[in-house]
């Protein structure tokens, strides 16, 4: 298990002069990150750039981390943000990637807890993974980061909040905001059936 300890450590060497050190950081990351990204931008290829460039700010700016949080949670924050403005460049995201590699380099598939959608989750439980895909990219990058992080890479409301550099209130908002477009797209694309539990709630209320 890797300890805040040993992580500071480690980023106590670089800043000493081991520069050599940094790429046991690497290490322990490179894989989370790039999932992270190759979520975030849709393409395997980008995602290798989009990791890339997310180490390199890493390390420039390195002296920056304060060390009274988590590492992982800092180095979101950069590759996130690597990948923001990747795509606010005008880079489109055809589809999200559901799947992950594991420690092997093995693709392996990523599920999206349906009690996270909530009150959607039953909806949810009848969709595919490229219906979930497809909508996820249609979402703004801002509403897609937020709901990869909560969703599928499992961060707290509170370490969101230190990635995005908000208030925990903020982010809860923001995530509401993010299921529920994600869900209108998907009702709209007909992925979700007009005799669908919410719907037909919503249609005894008018009655």
């Amino acid at each position: 298990m890797i300890t805040s300890v040993y992580e500071n450590e480690i980023i106590r060497s670089v800043l000493r002069g081991k520069s050599e050190r940094f790429e046991a950081l690497v290490s322990l990351y490179e894989k989370n990150v790039y999932n992270l990204a190759l979520r975030m931008v849709g393409n395997p290829e980008d995602a290798e750039d989009m990791t890339q460039e997310t180490f390199i700010k890493a390390y420039k700016s390195l002296a920056t981390f304060r060390g009274d949080g988590k590492f992982s949670v800092w180095l979101y924050r950069i590759a996130t943000n690597v990948c923001l403005d990747f795509l606010r460049r005008g880079s489109h995201c055809d589809e999200v990637s559901l799947s992950a590699e594991n420690s092997d380099g093995e693709e392996t598939s990523v599920d999206i807890p349906d009690v996270s959608f909530e009150p959607e989750k039953l909806l949810m439980r009848k969709l595919t993974r490229e219906d979930i895909s497809r909508g996820l990219a249609e979402l703004s990058p801002e509403m897609r980061q937020i709901l990869i992080l909560r969703e599928i890479n499992g961060l707290s409301y509170a370490e969101i909040a230190q990635v995005l550099g908000t208030e925990e209130g903020t982010v809860k908002s923001r995530i509401f905001r993010a299921r529920k477009k994600l869900c209108a797209f998907l009702s709209d694309g007909g992925n979700i059936s007009a005799n669908s539990p919410s719907n037909n709630k919503q249609g005894g209320a008018k009655r």
